[in-house]
């Protein structure tokens, strides 16, 4: 067997179910299942797991218990729990709930940026750097997010070249990251490259994240391409959680039990235990009465009970 070249020897997940997951679900889920959640991904071998979002509750409702979340969580040694601040407001809640990793969240498109934060692209960079300035020097590291890299649900097809002049606009102003959005899911392989390929021109590879949806099926695949660019962390959600509210037909991001099986089958450490992390998936389902979404999910459960025969 001819193995694949260019591949990391160990990835870094970044668990976005507590967070991207859940934000957009319409029976509110409880303080206390949230808490559960972060502590069985906890125990699952998680070293980051996005917690919560400090947003205004008029726009974001289920996150409106964040500063809940944050002090009931049981924190580990070696694991990270960012949260979502876009503002001003939300960074100094954050700090009172002893956060120490906040995120904010750009668009490479303009049409996307209206429509999901109310303002252009350019107006958003602006209101981040104050946040990223103070964030910073309260100690924080900060994160940066760029949604509809692979493409937008008003604009169609977005410009490498845009991707990368937003990337490397929350590279400069201080993002220690940048995760790479494709928010509708439909990038494929080749897209993805060239995309990566572009804003690595001007911000390290290795300070890049692959943030990918599943809409199309074409999740894997494009993580795959991006891990052959060199592009060792990976963004996911544990039973494939989450989607976009203002994309129609937008499933959820790629489930973290799948992307943990193909890393296993590639031989790449990610620390990760896919047995207690896929009875994670299979319990926070049960908890919303939705379906997992990952396959490696179900395979899984059918097992165990084909061993219980």
């Amino acid at each position: 067997m001819v193995p694949l070249s260019g591949l990391p020897s160990q990835v870094k997940i970044v668990e976005v179910g507590p967070r991207d997951g859940l934000q957009n679900e319409k029976t509110m889920v409880p303080t206390d299942t949230k808490v559960a959640l972060i502590n069985r991904l906890n125990d699952a071998g998680l070293s980051v797991i996005e917690a919560t979002a400090f947003v205004s509750p008029k726009w974001v409702a289920q996150m409106a218990d964040a500063s809940d979340v944050m002090a009931k969580i049981t924190r580990k040694p070696g694991v990270t729990y960012p949260v979502l601040a876009p503002n001003l407001k939300g960074l100094e809640a954050a700090i009172a709930a002893d956060a120490t990793e906040v995120a904010v969240f750009g668009a490479a498109s303009e049409s996307f940026s209206q429509k999901n934060i109310n303002c252009s692209i350019a107006e958003s960079l602006d209101r981040f750097r104050p946040v990223v300035d103070a964030a910073r020097d309260a100690g924080l590291s900060v994160r940066g997010y760029v949604s509809c890299v692979l493409g937008c649900p008003y604009e169609g097809d977005i410009s490498p070249q845009k991707v990368a002049e937003v990337a490397k606009a929350l590279y400069d102003m201080g993002c220690y990251e940048i995760s790479l959005g494709d928010t509708i899911g439909t990038g494929t392989p080749a897209k993805a490259q060239a995309m990566i390929s572009k804003v690595a021109a001007d911000v390290p590879i290795e300070k890049l994240a692959a943030h990918f949806h599943d809409t199309y099926g074409q999740a894997l695949a494009n993580l795959l391409a991006a891990l052959q660019m060199g592009v060792a962390t990976i963004d996911s959600s544990v039973a494939g959680l989450g989607g976009c509210p203002y994309a129609k037909g937008a499933s959820g991001n790629v489930a973290t039990e799948d992307v943990a099986y193909m890393l296993n089958g590639l031989g790449i450490e990610t620390g990760i235990d896919l047995e207690k992390l896929a009875a994670t998936g299979s319990w926070i389902c049960d908890q919303i009465g939705r379906s997992s979404a990952s396959k490696a999910n179900l395979a899984l459960a059918a097992k165990r009970e084909s061993n219980k025969e």
